[in-house]
């Protein structure tokens, strides 16, 4: 029993955490069905081009409710219980909302907005990216509408936009 346990263990010790991805110690299973590939040192992409994270629009992952049952339920000052992520359009946003218009200041917003825009403009598809805008300006519609505004405007001029408007001085 010593030996199972040592034997991972001195691999990621000496290797690192993602020692299973050497060829010498690689699954023989040829389909993965979850989002372990990233860390440190990662020697594979295994879903090339495709996003690491659950939900989403691309077929990858997701819970199988099916494995949801009565006898999952576990009582900790209330019931816990696997389930599928809440939509957004019903999620509760308002701690978010308060965050972006409570407490951080014009300059940071500004950075914020800089910086969803610029992931935005990474080869996102369209239909992703009006979900995103959606979903921003559930957040706080004039942050929403910033960010939709500033990646519009690079899309139909890509030379040399740079978003002054609004910028805090």
């Amino acid at each position: 029993m010593r030996r199972l346990f040592a034997y991972a263990d001195i691999h990621r010790y000496r290797i690192g955490p993602n020692s299973a991805q050497l060829p010498v110690n690689r699954p023989q299973v040829t389909e993965k069905r979850n989002y372990s590939v990233a860390g440190p040192m990662p020697f594979v992409e295994y879903l090339e081009g495709q996003p690491v994270y659950a939900p989403n629009s691309y077929g990858g992952p997701h819970a199988d409710m099916s494995c949801s049952t009565e006898e999952n339920l576990v009582d900790i000052s209330g019931d816990v219980v696997r389930s599928e992520p809440v939509p957004y359009p019903e999620a509760d946003f308002s701690p978010t909302g308060d965050l972006v218009c409570n407490v951080l200041d014009d300059a940071v917003r500004y950075r914020l907005v800089g910086n969803i825009s610029g992931h935005l403009l990474n080869g996102v598809s369209e239909a992703i990216l009006e979900k995103a805008f959606s979903y921003w300006k559930h957040v706080d519609t004039d942050l929403g509408a910033r960010i939709e505004n500033v990646v519009r405007e690079i899309q139909r001029h890509p030379s040399g936009f740079v978003d002054t408007r609004n910028k805090p001085s």
